[in-house]
């Protein structure tokens, strides 16, 4: 006799799904990770289950130690869902049955496939957060490391990608540090919002049994149980708003990606990608291409589709669950892996890049870089801004018409631009000069920069903590 496939529901229907529906309907191939996590809330909600007298104590010791050997299993392949099985929860259930009987049917009092699957991504996230956070982690420390070694070492500045005012490069590295470290904020502050358990609100209205929703949310590390059971089993509000700052991550990559793919070409010469992070062309044997950070990239994209994907779902929805919701987790899942691939990459490529330094400080000056800071010294000296852009700007096309830069220009010459611009004027004329000018908070004079990798040494190991705080 064929064994009849387990399924959580059905008893009211005369036959089966249709094969059309059981394809559509089926989705254990992808939310099939969450077993632990399920496993976890099945191990908390067994205990209520026996606190509430609706376990013997006997029937509470088989069914955990079950509920162990069945995450055993799991973990070595032993047990697997099938084809028959329709998700995570319907196969762990028929792995439950087939160890305890009949005692494994009374797991699912209290408890619906609505609240289960809420539980187990909140878990699974929160899980996963923190290694992702470990991972960015890795990243700003690469970033803070590569800042400190080239401590003092001027490179243009851009705006438009123009040559704007000269900066220390390591002033324009911790610029990356700062927005990855507002990522890791926002993903601390998101675990907060997240840490609500909705195991217990049932399919949508609670139970009836007197079970006690705010133990098996701390036996599972929330800080509490959802306050409204329907908008606990609909609300995937903390799936959207990962799902946005995993792409805002994304984002940050792909900018920092782009500025790697410049500084690494034959025009910028900014930096020399080690072999390991580089690949090379199937037909020009001279290639070195910086495919880690062009794949950084392209990577944005895809984070910020499953974004939209997410949002376009949830719109319009009625309260409470629907269907719809099971489109939540593969774009949670696909972001999660994307970024836990991605982050290793671009801090090795960030950690073992080597920088040209002559060729970076040998570009500061160029296209007339000091111009502004030539224009703010006549400012201190009285002089409007409005005038001193003026004067400053006369000189930028006597240069250029002539053929010279500021650095050789004679005193005769910049006399006959502007009584303004005496002999002495040379003094921010020069990149170190330039440099230490810039020292209000938040510029990029030697000792702010030095400020700057001192509190983001200290935010990045806070960080660290965090993370691998389980």
């Amino acid at each position: 006799m064929t064994k009849a496939p387990t399924r959580l529901w059905g008893a009211r229907f005369e036959g089966g799904p249709s094969d059309a529906l059981a394809r559509l309907s089926v989705s254990v191939q992808f939310d099939w990770r969450l077993a632990p996590y399920d496993l976890a809330g099945s191990r908390a909600h067994a205990r209520v289950l026996g606190g509430a007298g609706l376990l013997s104590d006997d029937e509470l010791t088989r069914m955990l130690a079950a509920l162990d050997d069945l995450e055993e299993a799991c973990k070595t392949g032993e047990f697997r869902p099938t084809v028959a099985d329709e998700d995570v929860h319907t196969a762990l259930e028929r792995g439950l049955l087939e160890r305890l009987g009949s005692l494994g049917g009374k797991l699912r009092a209290g408890r619906s496939r609505n609240d289960q699957v809420a539980t187990d991504l909140r878990l699974y996230m929160r899980d996963h957060v923190r290694l992702i956070v470990s991972r960015l982690v890795e990243l700003e420390t690469a970033l803070i490391s590569q800042a400190e070694a080239n401590m003092g070492v001027a490179c243009p500045g851009m705006t438009h990608l123009q040559h704007a005012q000269p900066v220390l490069f390591s002033h324009q590295l911790l610029a990356h540090v700062h927005a990855l470290s507002r990522d890791v904020s926002r993903l601390r502050d998101w675990d907060r919002r997240a840490s609500v358990s909705p195991l217990g609100s049932g399919a949508l209205a609670g139970s009836s049994l007197p079970l006690d929703p705010q133990a098996v949310a701390l036996e599972l590390g929330f800080d509490a149980a959802a306050p409204n059971s329907m908008d606990a089993v609909s609300d995937r509000d903390f799936a959207a708003e990962f799902l946005f700052d995993a792409a805002l991550i994304g984002v940050h990559l792909s900018r920092l990606g782009e500025e790697i793919v410049l500084w690494a070409s034959t025009e910028f010469r900014w930096i020399e990608m080690d072999d390991s992070y580089a690949t090379g062309s199937s037909i020009m044997p001279q290639k070195k291409n910086p495919d880690v950070a062009e794949l950084a990239r392209g990577k944005a994209g895809r984070l910020i589709g499953h974004l939209v994907a997410l949002l376009t779902v949830l719109k319009g929805l009625p309260l409470t669950y629907n269907r719809d919701l099971q489109e939540d987790k593969e774009g949670v899942f696909d972001a999660v892996d994307t970024l836990l691939v991605v982050l290793p990459a671009v801090s090795g490529l960030i950690a073992t890049m080597r920088v040209n330094t002559e060729r970076m400080e040998a570009l500061a000056p160029q296209g007339f870089a000091l111009a502004t800071d030539l224009a703010e010294l006549l400012v201190r000296r009285g002089v409007a801004f409005r005038d001193a852009h003026e004067v400053v700007g006369h000189l930028v096309v006597w240069c250029q018409v002539n053929d010279k830069d500021f650095d050789g220009l004679t005193d005769e010459e910049l006399a006959k631009v502007s009584p303004h611009l005496t002999p002495d004027v040379r003094e921010v004329l020069n990149v170190p000069g330039a440099l230490a000018s810039r020292k209000a908070y938040g510029g990029t004079a030697p000792d702010r920069v030095q400020e700057q990798l001192t509190a983001l040494r200290a935010a990045v190991d806070t960080q660290a903590t965090w993370a691998a705080d389980s």
